[in-house]
């Protein structure tokens, strides 16, 4: 699903957003520069795997949060973690590295990948790319959630406080 098939879609689930189309951002810094709208609820996302590559996680934190994976992993009870390579980034969600976003959870369809969003999100607005780094989209977490439950994905609220540092 590209942005503009998610942008149909969330209009036939009769989801309310909104989007902020703008140039390809990479990284934080890079969307920071752009002076969105509401960067309180901004987000980043980690596309993770387990040592035998059975096991796919998509941890969607506040975009300036830093998580030891280590800790992540501990609290989640996984086997050891580590990044995703490119190739399954867009093998299982179809995204490309800097456009990482639990809307590509919608093209996983094995529905392997376990999404977990900071406790932060409940009943919060939240801003993701929509499939694509050019474009912001912006609407309510649980919203976004549900539909990623109904797509069939497992979905999970964790609290990152004390999972906090570097890496």
């Amino acid at each position: 699903m590209n942005k503009q098939e998610l942008y149909a879609y969330l209009k036939e689930k009769d989801v309310a957003f909104e989007a902020v189309e703008h140039p390809p951002v990479f990284t934080v810094e890079e969307a920071d520069a752009l002076q969105l709208p509401n960067p309180e609820v901004g987000a980043k996302n980690l596309f993770l795997r387990d040592s035998k590559k059975s096991r796919y996680y998509l941890l969607t934190m506040r975009d300036h949060q830093q998580v030891r994976i280590r800790d992540f992993q501990h609290a989640i009870g996984a086997k050891p973690l580590s990044f995703a390579s490119e190739e399954d980034l867009m093998e299982i969600m179809g995204l490309i590295k800097g456009s990482v976003t639990p809307f590509g959870a919608l093209n996983d369809e094995a529905r392997i990948v376990t999404v977990y969003f900071d406790d932060f999100y409940r009943g919060n607005m939240i801003s993701v790319h929509p499939n694509e780094n050019t474009a912001t989209i912006y609407l309510q977490a649980d919203d976004l959630i549900s539909l990623l439950r109904e797509h069939g994905n497992e979905v999970h609220f964790i609290s990152l406080e004390g999972l906090s540092g570097e890496e």
